[in-house]
């Protein structure tokens, strides 16, 4: 299993490599504005472009560092966004002049991280264009067209047309300004000018871009620091592979929610030998198989399963799911109930008395309490041994007793035990 010290370094790759991709494809005109456009329409045919895209080697989907500078400041800030996620989506069409059209849409997700656990989650956020005038300026140069033929971006301050690029010049992943070639009658114009030769106009622009390139390089390093410096995260796991299931039960005939995709992180709400039970957004929850996930050195972060030398508690959860509820009671014949099994702690310990099976199911009871509420009409607690025996509670005595309209002895008068003898302690026996 790969550590987390090595998915911190990997994350930095990452990190310096997108960033590096952003000042390539930054393209900075004569007033200092950013070209947001999403479609540009070009002079090659459909096909002659479709052929281009499938050669560049420029990535549609992947992970942003941060979101600041690629997506639309909305009502919430973006600082409380993380794991945020890009993919594009490019549409070729053919123009009556024979030229094509190319439009890009840029979708991003990210994780709205709120102090409120229901307002949690993944959430899609408005794209600033960014992402799509990127990919279109790399287009445009694999192209040999510096400039697009027709825009939808506001046209920039007036000047002389650019000419198209030597053909044999290097191809390169991103637009960057350059010398426009020029033909002297006689002689071929030296590509090695030197800067008193440079335009003025055109050395400045140079500069400006030089300038914003350490900028970003110097955000790309302190992004690259944060993530080697900040304390790896306890209670996340990390998907390994894409196209992973998320169930609605631990079990394996249980409903697929949907497929994780390889990285996809997940809060820990509980793990035992075979499943983990994670959050997915607000109240939504989900359960994965242990040996799909990545999980932290503490493998039982945010579980209720712990080892029994570790435990003062005489059991500890072998299992959980919901099921229907597996008996006979009226109030929660036939109805969806969260089933939880436990065992010992320690396997040859004396038979705990029954007043320490309540204890351990009323504290139970109250740590599962917000479980229930979200998926179930009651929780059934079941104890796997020999002189084992099962609670039940529904739902709204489960409400009147953390609300505190029930006591303690009025919220167990409610309740299923199943025998009862198993769960009250033998009579006294009356003195002579």
């Amino acid at each position: 299993m790969t550590d987390w010290n090595g998915s911190t370094r990997f994350a930095g790759t990452l990190v310096r490599s997108f960033v590096c991709a952003v000042v390539l494809a930054s393209s900075i005109d004569s007033s200092g504005a950013q070209n947001l456009q999403t479609e540009r329409t070009f002079s090659q045919s459909k096909a002659a472009v479709e052929q281009v895209l499938k050669k560049l080697q420029t990535p549609i989907a992947g992970r942003l560092p941060i979101l600041d500078g690629f997506a639309v400041p909305g009502q919430r800030s973006l600082d409380k966004f993380q794991r945020a996620y890009y993919q594009c989506s490019v549409v070729v069409s053919s123009t009556p002049s024979g030229g094509s059209r190319v439009r890009v849409n840029a979708r991003i997700t990210a994780w709205y991280a709120d102090l409120v656990p229901s307002q949690a989650g993944y959430q899609t956020v408005l794209s600033n264009g960014r992402l799509e005038s990127d990919l279109l300026d790399q287009l445009a140069d694999a192209l040999g067209e510096a400039e697009p033929a027709v825009s939808n971006a506001p046209t920039p301050s007036a000047g002389p047309p650019p000419t198209k690029p030597d053909p044999n010049s290097p191809t390169i992943s991103a637009p960057m300004p350059r010398i426009p070639d020029s033909t002297i009658p006689g002689r071929a114009l030296s590509r090695s000018l030197t800067k008193q030769d440079v335009p003025a106009s055109l050395s400045t622009q140079t500069e400006v871009a030089e300038k914003h390139e350490r900028d970003l390089a110097a955000d790309a390093k302190s992004l690259e620091e944060i993530l080697h410096n900040q304390s790896n995260p306890k209670n996340l796991v990390a998907v390994r592979k894409t196209g992973t299931p998320v169930l609605d039960g631990a079990r394996v005939d249980a409903k697929t929610l949907f497929a994780a995709t390889a990285g996809d992180e997940f809060e820990i709400l509980d793990v035992n030998p075979d499943w983990v039970h994670v959050r997915i957004s607000g109240l939504s929850r989900g359960w994965i198989r242990r040996s799909n996930l990545e999980l932290p050195d503490d493998a039982n972060a945010g579980s209720n399963t712990s080892k029994p030398e570790d435990s003062a508690d005489p059991f500890r959860v072998s299992s959980q799911q919901f099921a229907p509820f597996p008996g006979d009671w009226e109030p929660l014949r036939g109805k969806t109930v969260k089933v939880v099994t436990v065992q010992k702690s320690i396997e040859n310990a004396p038979n705990p008395g029954p007043e320490a099976k309540k204890e351990f199911a009323q504290a139970l009871f109250a740590k599962q309490y917000a479980e229930v509420v979200s998926a179930s009409q009651g929780i059934v607690l079941i104890f796997d041994a020999e002189d084992g025996g099962m609670v039940a509670a529904t739902l709204p005595a489960l409400q009147q007793w953390k609300a505190g309209t029930l006591s303690d002895d009025a919220f167990w008068h409610k309740c299923f035990f199943d025998p009862p003898e198993l769960f009250s302690p033998p009579p006294t026996p009356a003195s002579n």
